[in-house]
């Protein structure tokens, strides 16, 4: 397996956390498997991640039962029909994904739009999926301009997706730190919530949100108008954090494609 995969047994429920390698910047796909069937949670980039990680899911022993897209980067839902099942989202990120038209992976292999555009939406508030309440809640602001955040309140896991990074350098190409560090401060209000999934890195603790607050004052504080002197510096402060590339992907957004 190219990819790594963290199992949690939380009773009722299994997680399986598939973490893509560094050349596909460490993007997770998050199966949680329930009594009968197994929920997706975002889709991977790399077409043939996206089908590594489908079929540890097959082999799973349960029908695929939905692939539930967080937000409208392609490294999260450019996989989507490789699983096989409805893909669903909040409206808002649907019409996102919509307005991109087809999109590519890493090898120039064309996704067509039809194939990735969720069909089904997903409303906030509380459904019970095999027997399981999923929380759905809509947050505005941070990494992405939308994202879903998902709570599995019985057994204490907060799906934050690229809310949250782990140990990894954070995409800061919205441009919105002062949106993303409000976004961590409403999480990390939730009580009660002892794993937090997120969309890049391994599964962690709530301890995260100290570590994503510190690195988003360290990032306000070092990003001027040099996306080649912020990225030394920002390396330089957090020398462990896998994909650095993504501070290079962030720098196009941020100074023009001219920029590192």
């Amino acid at each position: 397996m190219n990819g790594s995969v963290t199992i949690i047994d939380k009773g009722a429920v299994r997680i399986h956390s598939y973490m893509a390698p560094d050349d596909s910047v460490h993007v997770t796909t998050q199966l949680i498997e329930t009594p009968a069937q197994v929920v997706v949670v975002d889709a991977q980039f790399v077409l043939a991640y996206a089908d590594e990680v489908a079929a540890y899911a097959r082999g799973l022993g349960k029908p695929l039962d939905r692939v539930i897209v967080t937000h409208a980067h392609p490294d999260h839902f450019t996989g989507a029909a490789r699983f096989g099942a409805p893909v669903h989202a909040l409206s808002v990120v649907r019409d996102q994904i919509a307005a991109l038209g087809d999109s590519q992976d890493p090898t120039g292999a064309v996704v067509p739009a039809a194939d990735i555009t969720p069909t089904v939406v997903i409303e906030p508030g509380t459904e019970v999926i095999d027997g399981v309440p999923f929380v759905f809640e809509a947050y505005t602001g941070g990494e992405a301009t939308d994202e879903l955040v998902i709570k599995l309140p019985e057994q204490g896991v907060l799906v934050a997706q690229d809310l949250v990074y782990h140990d990894i350098h954070l995409f800061l190409g919205n441009n919105d730190i002062a949106g993303w560090q409000k976004a961590i401060e409403r999480l990390a209000g939730e009580t009660g919530y002892d794993t937090v999934l997120v969309g890049h890195g391994t599964p962690a603790g709530p301890e995260v949100y100290d570590r994503i607050t510190q690195y988003l004052a360290d990032a306000a504080e070092l990003l001027g108008d040099d996306g080649e002197a912020y990225k030394k510096a920002i390396v330089d402060r957090y020398p462990g954090y896998g994909s650095p590339f993504l501070i290079d992907i962030a720098n196009r957004y941020l100074f023009g494609a001219g920029h590192a």
